[in-house]
């Protein structure tokens, strides 16, 4: 009775599996042929990349060998990348590179520093510490999103506002800070100005009683009025840049 119950499930099974085709033998030699490039001597791992460059980041995550899946030693690699230096070899600075954004920094810096002997008597500065983050934006990745000029004067006039807004409603405390810190990152994220300088002007002019007697002018100067001074002397930088190889 059992031999027949297990026959008849034997029966009904492979009544249910699809008939098997088959394969010619070319196709077979063709098939192995043409993976062969894929598949390294040793007959114990695929080589993923070869195989597909879209699945590059799989190779340097696991390994398959004959015994299954085994994770690799490189997981963690892209946590650590971060902390290295570029060493790739297109981003190696040439001299040019190093020498007209320092010379832009200087001439800035320069200029500001007459103007701010020229505004003295009146107590008000244009040498102040985010045009100096600006400059180095400017000058140093000029194709990035912070360089762009919508983002650099959206920015500049809309942090600066809300600094005067939150010194006025919460005065020179650690909450008129916090509050116009944030107000400015909401705001440059939603106008779409990312401009990272222009996100110390509300703490400068919180903490900078200088500042405090320009009110809402504060918007537009100094931050705004060097920034106009730093687009000039970059578009000089760049054209001279391009005239003068060396």
């Amino acid at each position: 009775m059992g031999m027949q119950v297990r026959a008849s499930y034997h029966h009904h099974h492979n009544a249910c599996m699809p008939p098997t085709l088959p394969v010619p033998s070319t196709a077979l030699s063709l098939c192995s042929s043409s993976l062969s490039p894929f598949i390294q001597s040793s007959g114990n791992k695929i080589n993923l990349e070869r195989l597909s460059p879209g699945l590059s980041f799989i190779s340097s995550k696991i390994t398959r060998t004959k015994h299954g899946v085994v994770a690799s030693s490189n997981v963690s690699a892209p946590l650590w990348d971060s902390w290295k230096p570029d060493n790739t070899p297109a981003s190696s600075p040439s001299f040019s590179d190093i020498f007209w954004p320092s010379a832009g920094a200087f001439a800035a810096m320069a200029i500001f520093g007459k103007m701010d002997q020229i505004l003295a008597p009146k107590g008000i500065s244009m040498t102040i510490a985010p045009l100096g983050a600006v400059s180095a934006v400017l000058f140093v990745t000029p194709s990035s999103p912070g360089a762009r000029k919508y983002n650099m004067f959206m920015a500049q006039i809309g942090c600066a506002a809300i600094g005067v807004i939150a010194f006025s409603l919460f005065g020179p405390s650690w909450l008129a800070r916090s509050v116009a810190l944030a107000a400015s990152i909401a705001f440059m994220v939603y106008t779409r100005s990312t401009h990272p300088p222009a996100a110390s002007l509300p703490l400068l002019f919180i903490d900078g009683a200088r500042f405090h007697r320009l009110n809402f002018w504060y918007a537009l100067f100094p931050g705004a009025a060097g920034c106009i001074i730093l687009c000039l002397i970059q578009e000089i930088v760049c054209y001279l840049k391009d005239n003068l190889k060396f």
